[in-house]
């Protein structure tokens, strides 16, 4: 259901519940008072209803069919055009979700558009209803009430995203694999809170500013600059968290290199032990075939070969084999092969 609730106020109090748009336009005319509408994905026959009654701008009208806006504020004559970027900590997988909120503010009425689930607009209807003098002072109360419940909606974001900060260093210290994609994760989160808010600050600035000109209660300018002061400090932990995820990222980047220069340089040591191992083998193969060759030569037997009837030929190729054996020797040892 689209028309999720449609209350007419008189004196800050609720006269009456309309069961339709046509039946609120009807008490607005007979008895006055302020209309808080509540839609929630709305088709565009309502959204242009509530248009044609209460004369909204085009683009107002275009912009609260469509979705997917930036957080902003505008204003067409009388009537004010908020977008909203509410958002919530999913603590079951560790996200922040970020909804979507229109709100259409005039002399005498209150248009909410709701894209997403949250805020919870119910409980803001409640405690303005529980203060009929706060209430009493029109369409302005809503919007403050609606902006107040936004930033106050934002302190266990700003919860969340700190915990899973805090996971985030002691992953990178444990060496953990996965790190990097969650800081990145994490940091498009941060990115999108801060896209949420800080339009917010300037947002509530503007507000405060055009008080005098549109009449705006002392109170709620005053409570304004309580929800102002509360986005404020939303968007510097907002700032403190991405500088903190950049640094968490050149840490984790500069341990990851550390990483692979220890274990190129264990790799390094390791194929020089192999190297010097191979030369001493080497070595020892080429001492060991140098009496071979002198072996094999005098040992092929042939007929005519005049060492065999040398007698000194036996001792010679002993001699021989020895020699070369120590000189191998000697020039691999000058080498540190041995």
């Amino acid at each position: 259901m689209t028309l999720v609730d449609n209350v007419v106020y008189v004196e800050g109090r609720r006269a009456s519940t309309p069961e339709d748009l046509d039946e609120t336009y009807a008490v607005m005319r007979g008895h006055g008072g302020m209309a808080w509408i509540g839609l929630y994905r709305p088709e565009p026959p309502e959204v242009h209803s509530v248009a044609a009654e209460f004369r909204l701008h085009d683009l107002a009208v275009e912009d609260a069919l469509k979705g997917h806006q930036r957080a902003k504020l505008e204003r067409f004559g009388q009537t004010l055009f908020i977008v909203l970027r509410p958002a919530r900590y999913l603590d079951e997988v560790e996200k922040v979700e970020f909804g979507e909120l229109h709100v259409l503010v005039g002399p005498d009425f209150v248009v909410t558009v709701r894209h997403a689930e949250s805020p919870d607009l119910a409980a803001v209807r409640q405690r303005l209803e529980a203060s009929p003098g706060l209430l009493g002072a029109g369409p302005q109360a809503v919007l403050y009430g609606i902006l107040d419940e936004v930033v106050d909606r934002y302190v266990p974001v700003l919860t969340g995203l700190e915990d899973d900060i805090d996971e985030i260093e002691d992953q990178i210290f444990a060496a953990d694999r996965d790190v990097s994609r969650r800081i990145y994760e994490l940091s498009r989160e941060v990115i999108a809170f801060q896209r949420a808010v800080h339009p917010l600050v300037d947002m509530l600035e503007a507000l405060q500013q055009g008080a005098e000109k549109y009449g705006l209660d002392v109170e709620l300018q005053t409570r304004l600059r309580d929800v102002q002061d509360h986005a404020i400090r939303a968007a510097d932990r907002a700032d403190s968290f991405r500088a903190l995820l950049q640094n968490a990222l050149t840490v984790h980047a500069t341990l990851l290199g550390q990483r692979q220069n220890d274990e190129m340089q264990r790799l390094t040591e390791s194929a020089l032990a192999q190297s010097e191992e191979v030369k001493r083998i080497s070595s020892w193969a080429a001492i060991l075939f140098a009496p071979t060759l002198v072996g094999t030569v005098y040992g092929m037997n042939f007929q005519h070969m005049p060492e065999l009837a040398w007698p000194l030929g036996y001792p010679f190729a002993l001699l021989l084999m020895l020699g070369m054996g120590l000189s191998l020797y000697t020039v691999f040892k000058w080498k540190k092969w041995l």
